[in-house]
């Protein structure tokens, strides 16, 4: 995966443009939805830093954090780690995590599902 898989991903996205952050590219609705952190990592939101936490210790390869990330529920992804279906997926959820309520529930289906 590279930058212009996650534009494509990003901009499929309900109310999601581009611009730059930080003179890296960047996708918003109202907020930060996915931000590029350099050539190789994407910056995706998740619910909280438990979480953020959860998936460096788990899946490594995938997850990563920096000191600049600490206490927030922002983690980055290494592209080259991740598949089309699962960067999708992410995008999703980052979509969520980002939204007011009002895009939420214009857009249900973005949001996580229920534990069986």
């Amino acid at each position: 995966m590279d930058v212009s898989d996650v534009r494509r991903a990003a901009l499929a996205l309900p109310e999601v443009s581009e611009r730059s952050s930080w003179g890296q590219p960047a996708w918003f609705h109202r907020n930060m939805v996915a931000r590029m952190w350099d050539d190789e990592r994407l910056t995706v939101r998740v619910q909280d830093d438990g979480e953020r936490l959860a998936l460096v210790e788990q899946m490594p390869r995938l997850y990563s954090t920096t000191d600049h990330h600490a206490g927030s529920n922002l983690v980055l992804m290494t592209l080259a780690a991740v598949d089309a279906v699962s960067l999708e997926a992410h995008l999703a959820e980052s979509w969520w995590w980002a939204a007011p309520s009002v895009l939420r529930k214009r857009h249900p289906q973005l949001g996580p599902t229920e534990p069986a």
